[in-house]
């Protein structure tokens, strides 16, 4: 990755150097995204971790984001940032139609507009809004699965209609290399306009965390409950690795659409006594680190991630995790940071999985390093940093006698 180096400094004009990195000292960040807490997901968390650290770095953070069922407040501020929701269209549904996000990116004073997510009606509204105001921007893809046959399906159409105004951002960015590798190739942008900065890994946990015990073991799955999310893959493993260790435990953490349905397998299984399905309030975040803590295993068996947060906090805190071995964690898996299996697995073949897994002895597993948010919100702003100075280049540029000539 460039960085903003004294090199890259000398190079611009006096006056315009000591703009810049006056800039760099108090940015005026605009943060677009589709949801922000206290709904939680991938794309939510990365917002509020990175916002609220560049907010304590001395940064003016705005959150633009919005309010699905209209009960939240149009402006709040939390952990130091600015928070601004707008109404969203229909009611209920992922579409996310927010005609208000328009309006505000144009009225907002900002330095960089970062927008989050691809996959709503929020990120090309934002990105017309900032086009029309000449603004700095970059987006990150945050890509994820879908339960919807037919939504995946237009996916393509979808990257094909967005392609003119994604490719207008200063910067674009991948939360892993197969998501940048994904996007280049589907967009057909130049991978050399893809920088790639992974999502953090950090959360709390109490005091005193109940430890994993393989006699008894804790097997989690975390995420939201969505058909894609693979959740349904673990019940049906659990109940073969019920065979062999009766006292274990299956807890599903996570709310969605698809609840009713993971606890009609559960009955119908009759693992009632050995599972639970439900999420954890976003508030209660030491109680998803302890959850993880103690878990003898983690289990990730989605149809698609780019770089899950889940599988990143489990493995911060040392937990053993098992994941599918495509999209996104086969990277993971490629770097040692969990185990793959193919998601399709036989329930026999994914519990044995899990138990060699929780039997594995702890001397026999790799240190495993992983970047946090701070690591994640440094490389931001040095993106941000390289984008301002190469507009305040291309301003001086088109200010020079020879520019002037040209166009003459």
């Amino acid at each position: 990755m460039n960085t903003l180096t004294k090199q890259n400094l000398d190079s611009i004009a006096y006056g315009e150097r000591e703009s810049i990195c006056q800039i760099n000292k108090q940015l005026n960040i605009l943060l677009v995204a589709n949801r922000f807490p206290p709904f939680i997901g991938g794309v939510e968390m990365h917002t509020f971790e990175v916002g609220r650290r560049m907010a304590a770095k001395g940064h003016n953070v705005t959150v633009l984001t919005g309010d699905p069922a209209s009960t939240l407040p149009s402006e709040q501020t939390m952990s130091g940032m600015r928070v601004r929701r707008v109404p969203v269209y229909p009611k209920g549904s992922d579409v996310y139609f927010a005609p208000d996000v328009y309006r505000e990116v144009v009225r907002l004073k900002t330095d960089i507009i970062h927008i989050q997510g691809f996959h709503t009606f929020v990120p090309p509204i934002a990105i017309l809004a900032a086009i029309r105001k000449s603004a700095a921007f970059v987006m990150t893809f945050h890509s994820g699965g879908h339960s919807s046959p037919l939504r995946n399906s237009i996916r393509g159409i979808q990257c094909a209609v967005l392609r003119p105004l994604i490719a207008r951002a200063d910067r674009l960015i991948g939360v892993s290399e197969f998501e940048a590798d994904h996007f280049a190739k589907g967009l057909r942008i130049p991978r050399d306009r893809f920088v790639v900065v992974p999502n953090g890994a950090e959360i709390a946990t109490p005091p005193v965390v109940t430890a994993p015990d393989p006699v008894k073991p804790l097997i989690v799955s975390v995420g939201r409950l969505e058909r894609y999310k693979g959740h349904h893959r673990v019940i049906a493993a659990f109940g073969e690795l019920l065979h062999r260790r009766p006292e274990a435990k299956l807890r599903i953490c996570g709310e969605g659409p698809y609840k009713s349905q993971l606890l009609d397998q559960v009955r119908k299984l009759g693992l009632d006594a050995s599972v639970t399905v439900g999420g954890i309030p976003p508030k209660e975040r030491h109680q998803m680190g302890a959850l993880m803590a103690s878990a003898s295993a983690v289990v990730l068996l989605s149809d698609y991630e780019a770089h899950p947060v889940a599988a990143l906090e489990a493995i911060s805190l040392g937990r053993p995790v098992l994941a599918s071995n495509s999209t996104g964690f086969a990277e993971m898996a490629a770097k040692g940071q969990l185990e793959g299996i193919d998601p399709n697995s036989a329930p026999e073949r994914v519990a044995d999985a899990i138990l060699a897994l929780i039997d594995r002895p702890k001397t026999s597993r790799p240190p495993v390093d992983i970047g946090n948010w701070d690591d994640c919100t440094r490389n931001l702003l040095e993106i941000y940093g390289e984008v301002l100075a190469s507009r305040i280049g291309a301003r001086r540029e088109d200010r020079s006698p020879v520019a002037v000539r040209a166009t003459a």
